[in-house]
C-alpha cells in the first residue's frame, strides 16, 4: 500500500464553524487546532479512515460538488430524525435535480451538499458515515487510480457506479457515480492521502498512474485535487 487514505479536507470561509457542524452531526470531537485547520477524528469503533479536516480557503460555489458524502440511517424514523437533526444543526434541504427519491438531498451551512439515505443492508456496518461519494465522468475508467491511490479495493465495477471498500471492510464506501455535471472549479473538498515510502517516489508513481501536477498539488485524470502527505 504506497499511499492511503489518510481522510478528507474541506476548503471552509469559517473553518471552525463549519467543523462544528459536522462535529455535532457525526458525533466526532474536534480533535485538533491550529489557525485555521481543524480536524475531526472518530472513535475507533467507527472505522473510519482518517480524520475529516477544515482550512480556510473556500472560493465561490460554482455547480455542485463533485464529492460528497453519504450518511446511513436503520429505519425510516432513523432518517427522518437525522434530516431534522441536520436541519437544527444549520444544514437545508436543497434540490439539484434528484427528483422524487427515497434519500434526502441537503446543504452544510457552507452549501456542501450531502445525502440522508434511505436505509441499505450494504451499509449497515459503515459507521457515521455510508460512503464518501464522487461525481464521474467515467467510473469505471476511474476506479483503478482511485484503488492505487487510496490502497481501498474495487468490491463494484457496474456502471453507472464502480466502489471501493477498505482491505478490513469498516468504515464508508468509496463510490464514483456516473454524472454529466461538469468540473467547474477547485473542488471544496479533497481526498487527504499519506505515502507509505518515501514521499517523491510515491508522487512519480501517482503520475505514471494518470495523476496531473497542478498549482503545488496533484489532480486525478478527471482533475479532481488531492494531497499527499509524507510517512508520519
Amino acid at each position: 500500500m504506497p499511499t492511503r487514505l489518510a481522510g478528507l479536507v474541506f476548503d471552509a470561509e469559517e473553518p471552525a464553524v463549519l467543523a462544528q457542524f459536522w462535529s455535532d452531526l457525526l458525533r466526532w470531537p474536534v480533535t485538533a487546532t491550529a489557525g485555521d485547520v481543524v480536524a475531526l477524528t472518530p472513535s475507533a469503533e467507527d472505522g473510519f479512515h482518517g480524520d475529516l479536516t477544515f482550512v480556510r480557503g473556500a472560493r465561490p460555489k460554482a455547480g455542485v460538488n463533485r464529492w460528497h458524502l453519504d450518511l446511513p440511517s436503520v429505519s425510516e424514523a432513523d432518517q427522518l430524525a437525522l434530516v431534522d437533526r441536520a436541519v437544527s444543526l444549520g444544514a437545508r434541504r436543497v434540490d439539484i435535480g434528484q427528483g422524487e427519491r427515497p434519500w434526502v438531498v441537503l446543504a452544510d451551512p457552507e452549501d456542501n451538499e450531502f445525502c440522508v439515505l434511505e436505509p441499505r443492508p450494504e451499509y449497515a456496518d459503515t459507521g457515521a458515515v455510508a460512503a464518501v461519494v464522487l461525481l464521474s465522468a467515467d467510473p469505471s475508467a476511474l476506479v483503478g487510480f482511485l484503488a492505487e491511490a487510496t490502497g481501498h479495493l474495487i468490491v463494484r465495477d457496474a456502471p453507472p457506479v464502480a466502489s471501493l471498500r477498505a482491505a478490513d471492510g469498516r468504515g464508508p464506501w468509496l463510490e464514483l457515480l456516473a454524472s454529466a455535471e461538469p468540473k467547474r472549479s477547485r473542488n471544496r473538498l479533497r481526498l487527504d492521502l499519506v505515502a507509505e515510502g518515501p514521499l517523491r517516489v510515491e508522487v512519480d508513481r501517482l503520475l505514471a498512474q494518470g495523476a496531473r501536477r497542478v498549482g503545488d498539488g496533484l489532480c486525478d485524470p478527471e482533475g479532481n485535487e488531492f494531497q499527499v502527505a509524507a510517512p508520519v
